[in-house]
This record gives C-alpha cells, structure tokens and sequence, in this order.
C-alpha cells in the first residue's frame, strides 16, 4: 500500500485532482520509440489533461507512472536524455548480462540515487501518492505464461515502483528477465492484452479510450517466419515465451482493427505518430531528440481535436 506523501516536495500536492473520468488513457509501448510519444504525454500534462485511469505496458508503463507523478521534464528525459546518462547501457552492459538497456539501473538506481534532487530523471513520488488518478500496469511470467497486474494499491515505495515498471518493460533477450516475489517476468507485451490495454479499460467500465499509439496508423505486424525457431532454440526452457511471441502478430493486428473500428465509431481518439523512423532499440540521442520534437509538434496540432473528443 502506498504511503501518505510527505510535506518536503518541489511540487505543490495540495488538492491534487482528475477532470477526465469517463475516458481511459491508454499507453502503448514501443521501447525507445516512445520518445515520439513523449511528445503527446508532456502536451496531455501542459494542457491539464488529467485522466483518473491510466492503463500501459513496456514504455508505456514508464509513460503511465511520469504520467502520474505529472513530471513534464522526466516524461522527455526518460526517452531522450537518459541515454546520455553514464551507465545507461550498450555492449559492454550486454555482455556483462546486465542488459543492452541496463535495467536496474534505470529503473530501480536511477529512482534511487536521484530521490529528492532536481535531476530530470528524478521521480516525484510525492506528486504520484498524491494524485488520486490509479494506473494498470502488465507482465508476463515466464514459466506459467500468466499475466500479473499490478494497481497503485499494490506499490509500496518508489523503488517497488521502479521495479514494477521494469517487469513490464522486459524487451526478451535485450534484458534480463526481472525476479518478483520469487516469480520472473519479462515484457507485458506478451501478456494476455497483447500490448495496448483496451481489453483490461473495459473490464474496469471503460467505454471511451484515448490511446497513445508508437507505430504508424498503416502498420501491421509481420508473420515471425523462420526467426520462430530460433526463438524456440533461445526460450527452449520457458517454450511460453517463444509462443507467445510468434503467435503474438496475429492477436495484436486483429487488436488494432478492433481500435480502428472503435475509432470510427467516435469511441476512441487515437494519436497515431505520422511517421516512426526510429526503432525501438534507438540510443542515439540526436535521433531521439528529433524523434520527440516531431511527437511534440504533432500533439500540438492535435490538441484541440483532443478537447473536441473529451469535451465535446
């Protein structure tokens, strides 16, 4: 359970409140592509957009919790000048099997060492117990190929949430798997919602959706093809994990016509970026900076469509 936040904060806590509780805030994830949708998040906290549900997976799981803790410096930080931090990873954090994104590191010691400085990387957890707003965040456990949800009632410190986040943010291969409570968990991604939270906001009542898409509004996943068996030969010892992967394309493509369809019928507004050219494993910084100028400078033509869909 979270506890009460203290009095000692660099932002003003006092009456700390929603004003959009009919719609779902959806992040998708995306590794280092939500950098372009960075963009849209520190616009949605620019233009007071506060939503009581916020429901992400992998990097919109980081999106969902600089989100709350309402934090526009850490929203762009987080995706951009992260990489610039000295330990933040790359080979030789690779092959020291600490990840090519040095975990840990950047989500559990970051939040540590960092807790009450001004750095931009520094989490306001103060601000997060604060707002009365709860998030859904994802996982999937790797032996038994369930998936496990974690609420604001389940966070019990900064460092707790440091590592939930990194749980749901487990890209296979790329970083170690994450150990909870005796469980191992890799990307929620892989889990039961198939990577964009549409299903788990409607079973808490949700009947309008404002989603934050990563991908291009024509993309569509690919068939694994013979990269399957290689997935088979590297997740031999949790096979779930190799399934769910190469079945994953089909679930999630027939997930974003379901998003189109709901679009279409005014029951959603989806940001989609007008054009991805980085990949989710993107480190340079020049590229991520541009990366989320062109996020920024779409939400802000898009921001009245936006008032127009939550207000009417």
């Amino acid at each position: 359970m979270i506890t009460a936040p203290s009095t000692d904060t660099h932002n003003n806590t006092e009456e700390v409140t929603c004003n959009i509780r009919d719609t779902a805030l959806i992040f998708e994830g995306g590794g280092m592509r939500a950098s372009y949708t960075a963009g849209a998040l520190v616009t949605l906290l620019e233009e007071n957009l506060h939503f009581d549900h916020v429901y992400g997976i992998s990097a919109g799981a980081s999106h969902t919790v600089n989100y709350l803790s309402r934090d526009i410096e850490r929203a762009k930080a987080s995706f951009v000048d992260l990489v610039d931090y000295p330990h933040f990873g790359g080979i030789s954090t690779f092959l020291q099997g600490k990840g090519y994104f040095n975990a840990e590191y950047i989500y559990e010691g970051l939040i540590e060492e960092l807790l009450g400085s001004d750095d931009p990387m520094a989490f306001d957890w103060d601000m997060f117990c604060a707002n009365p707003a709860d998030f859904h965040i994802e996982a999937i456990d790797w032996d038994t190929g369930e998936t496990v949800t974690w609420t604001k009632k389940d966070i019990t410190s900064p460092i707790d949430l440091g590592l939930k986040v990194r749980a749901s943010s487990t890209m296979p291969i790329f970083m170690p798997p994450t150990e909870i409570d005796g469980h191992t968990y890799l990307d929620g991604g892989m889990g039961s919602s198939w990577g964009i939270l549409l299903d788990a906001a409607r079973a808490d009542g949700f009947e309008k959706f404002f989603i934050v898409r990563t991908q291009e509004k024509s993309y569509r996943k690919k068939p694994v093809g013979f990269s399957g068996s290689l997935l088979k030969m590297a997740f031999r010892k949790h096979p779930v994990i190799a399934e769910r992967t190469i079945e994953r394309w089909q679930h999630y493509n027939a997930l974003l016509d379901e998003i189109e369809r709901l679009e279409a019928e005014g029951k959603a507004y989806v940001f989609y970026p007008e054009i991805m050219n980085i990949s989710n494993k993107e480190t340079d910084h020049q590229k991520l900076q541009d990366s989320y100028n062109r996020g920024y400078e779409q939400a802000q033509r898009e921001k009245d469509a936006w008032y127009h869909f939550l207000f009417g």
